[in-house]
């Protein structure tokens, strides 16, 4: 395997540069899905390859039940530093566990005292809680499997019909494009590698751009879609969990707000080669790339070694 084993956990950084230039060229939509594919397949990668350390390692220990032969010296020196990496990699892991486990956790139990709040209310697309304190946002789930849309009637209170429909379409985007998978998928990859914590941010950016371009176009008024994102961020409590997304949720909003005051963006499936995203683009590609293909040669690698090393 050699120093392949080790790229997957720093290959990440070749994304940094594509986090914050996506935000601001690319359209909403391509940065979303394109972000958390790259973050997705990185985390799978790391996490493979932290896996194969932590055999060599667990081999090393004393009354293991794995075959003695996986403990040869032929075997650890498949690995760059085999004794140091191979034992740091055992409680790495495990924390990567417990924190996706968490993550998942976490994220279950919001979506149940969520589905919760709504019992006793009719199975429609939205549900109106009787709540002065004003928040909503999307509930993936139900409602013929395609999703709610949760607003208080203290939110509504605060808007006027126009922005109430921003809000509806808002909310009707992120239901459709099943924003909540995309915050997931960055959520648990960002607990996989610290060095994917950008991309995690940068998706759940994108993701609410995505949705106020959609707003704006249903509602025919970039303006009224502005000033409704501005009127509930005054106001909102936000959502019940991170993987959840809403109308207003902390952040960036003014940028949100000046990105819905300027010109629509264009959309692109691929950046042009010769621009800053477009080079960051391709940066990040060839990144994720490299990540898959040293995960695969360190795994085929290490499955021979062990293989040849396993008596009969």
């Amino acid at each position: 395997m050699g120093i392949f084993v080790f790229l997957p956990l720093v290959l990440p950084l070749t994304a940094w540069p594509i986090a914050r230039l996506a935000e601001q060229h690319l359209h909403p939509r391509t940065a979303t899905r394109l972000l958390a594919w790259v973050a997705g397949l990185m985390a799978v990668c790391s996490t493979l390859c932290l896996g194969l350390l932590v055999v060599v390692g667990t081999a090393q220990l004393p009354g293991n039940p794995l075959p003695d032969g996986w403990s040869d010296p032929e075997v650890r020196a498949a690995v760059p530093y085999d004794e140091i990496a191979g034992r740091a990699s055992i409680p790495v892991l495990l924390l990567v566990a417990a924190a996706c486990g968490r993550t998942l956790w976490r994220h279950r139990r919001v979506r149940r005292r969520a589905w919760a709040a709504l019992s006793g209310l009719p199975d429609s697309p939205v549900a109106v809680l009787p709540d002065e304190a004003p928040y909503a946002y999307a509930l993936p789930g139900a409602a013929s499997r395609g999703g709610r849309i949760i607003v208080t009637t203290g939110m509504l209170a605060c808007l006027n019909s126009a922005e109430r429909r921003a809000l509806f379409a808002h909310e009707r985007v992120h239901v459709e494009g099943r924003h909540h998978r995309h915050l997931l998928a960055v959520q648990l990859a960002a607990r996989t590698n610290p060095f994917l914590r950008p991309l995690r941010t940068a998706v759940c950016y994108a993701a609410e751009r995505w949705a106020d371009e959609e707003a704006a176009r249903a509602v025919g008024s970039r303006k009224v879609v502005a000033r409704a994102i501005g009127k509930a961020a005054l106001v909102s409590q936000g959502t019940p969990g991170p993987t959840l997304v809403a109308f207003a949720s902390p952040g960036p909003v003014p940028r949100r707000v000046a990105a819905l005051l300027g010109p629509a963006p264009v959309q692109r499936i691929w950046p042009p080669v010769w621009t800053a995203v477009g080079l960051a683009t391709w940066t990040a590609a060839v990144g994720t790339a490299l990540s898959a293909m040293s995960s695969a040669n360190s795994a085929v690698t290490l499955f021979f070694v062990l293989h040849a090393a396993t008596p009969l």
